[in-house]
């Protein structure tokens, strides 16, 4: 939810909705082929379906993407967690913004030690449930503050030029980040409600990390353990990989490019690829099933995305304007109006652009 503006603004707006629909179709068309795949092969899982359909090669090669997807996906997390509450924390009075314990770096840390270590060491994913209801309930929050800015905020913000275009040359890239983003990064730091917004944000983005965590996990005790995790090993490898994320996420800052690269090299081949190549191979069905027709179309599409995305992102790599505030938001462009929000019973400092140096 949060990053779809974004990914609409790469995409360009009409092809971004249609891409939205597309990935959505072909996303719900390979659970349908996994499904088939099972029962063609006599198999329950993922893992086990390559394993059955392409051997051990592929049943390896799938269980390297599917560490990646998640394992970047925590170091996005952090990123998220340190751009986002350390804007935050600067709005607490008398907090000096330069003050190294409420920088990016430190937030990442603390939180990781604080926080998802201790969540992600659970054994049993079922006690998360109620983290995750809290998770659901603080996205809906989050919703609710975006649709209220979108009230106030909107009519002052000027036109983009290009808004309507149907596509644009980075459509490809913006398959990488459908599901992912920032939006807040759109807002003024002394708006008090996004801030507030933004709190909520950090601890949804905190809360969903475990779940992340534990496909890793899972993902290396099946491979090299059978299945059977030992409490030690558990304990070692949860803290091995939550570091090794943690002191990535201190070395990278630019979000959108993590993720443009994890939805190019992980997401299509686990959702466009795979699926349809072990369908081929299993089903017995005449060429022209729609099924198969489907397969085959996916697959190459899937490869294409793939191959296009990496040396898209090589040759024209997404600007990162980490931390940049908004042109809107400098004292030359905006006055400050108090705006009483009942339903959170909040006072805002809403930044109101002065019309007139856009007409």
């Amino acid at each position: 939810m949060i990053g779809l503006p974004y990914s609409m603004k790469q995409a360009g707006l009409p092809l971004g909705i249609l891409l939205l629909f597309g990935v959505s179709y072909v996303t719900d068309f390979s659970l349908v082929l996994l499904i088939k795949g099972g029962a063609l092969s006599g198999t329950d899982t993922y893992q086990s379906l390559v394993n059955k359909t392409f051997g051990f090669p592929g049943y390896l090669l799938l269980s390297v993407l599917q560490f990646l997807y998640p394992f970047i996906a925590m170091i996005s997390y952090n990123i998220i967690t340190g751009d986002t509450w350390s804007k935050v924390f600067q709005r607490i009075p008398g907090v000096d913004p330069e003050n190294l314990f409420i920088g990016r770096h430190f937030i990442i840390v603390l939180s990781t030690a604080a926080f998802t270590l201790p969540l992600s060491l659970y054994r049993d994913i079922a006690k998360l449930g109620k983290i995750s209801f809290l998770s659901t309930v603080l996205t809906t929050l989050i919703l609710g503050i975006v649709m209220a800015r979108v009230v106030t905020l909107g009519p002052y913000i000027p036109k983009t030029e290009d808004a309507w275009v149907f596509a644009k040359p980075s459509a490809i890239q913006a398959l990488g980040v459908m599901s992912f983003g920032d939006l807040f990064e759109n807002y003024c730091r002394n708006d008090d409600l996004v801030t507030f917004g933004r709190f909520c944000y950090g601890v949804t983005v905190i809360l969903t990390y475990p779940i992340e965590c534990f496909v890793t996990r899972e993902v290396i005790a099946n491979v090299f353990f059978g299945g059977n995790l030992p409490l030690v090993f558990h304990i070692i490898i949860t803290v091995a990989i939550i570091t090794v994320a943690m002191l990535m996420s201190l070395l990278i800052d630019c979000l959108g490019r993590v993720l443009e690269l994890s939805g190019v090299l992980c997401a299509a081949p686990l959702i466009f690829i795979i699926p349809s190549a072990c369908y081929l191979k299993l089903s017995e069905e005449p060429r022209t099933h729609s099924d198969k027709i489907m397969s085959c179309v996916m697959l190459p599409v899937g490869a294409m995305v793939m191959v296009a995305g990496v040396v898209m992102a090589i040759t024209n790599p997404q600007d990162c304007t980490h931390g940049q505030e908004m042109f809107y938001c400098f004292p030359d462009n905006f006055s400050l109006t108090n705006i009483s929000v009942s339903h959170f019973q909040l006072t805002t400092q809403l930044p109101v652009l002065n019309i007139s140096i856009f007409q």
